[in-house]
């Protein structure tokens, strides 16, 4: 069985894999649930966030596919 559902739930999120970005990253923390109208995923990580945006190939390919969101960026949490 997959990790994966094979298609965007009934609430409109969408299976969601980041790539790239620090390789401490929990694997975990890669692979989500997210809104179907994201464009961008911040994750708290290490005192800072990793951003990541979508690679929109992905969003148009094979029905059921996890959307690819590749790192950008990292910032420091505000004091």
């Amino acid at each position: 069985m997959s990790k994966f559902s094979d298609t965007a739930a009934d609430d409109g999120t969408v299976d969601a894999i980041l790539e790239g970005g620090p390789l401490d990253l929990p694997q975990s923390a890669r692979t989500r649930r997210i809104e179907g109208s994201a464009r961008k995923v911040k994750v708290p990580h290490r005192g800072g966030y990793e951003h990541f945006e979508l690679v929109e190939e992905s969003r148009r390919g094979a029905t059921g596919a996890a959307w690819r969101f590749r790192w950008t960026r990292r910032t420091k949490i505000a004091e």
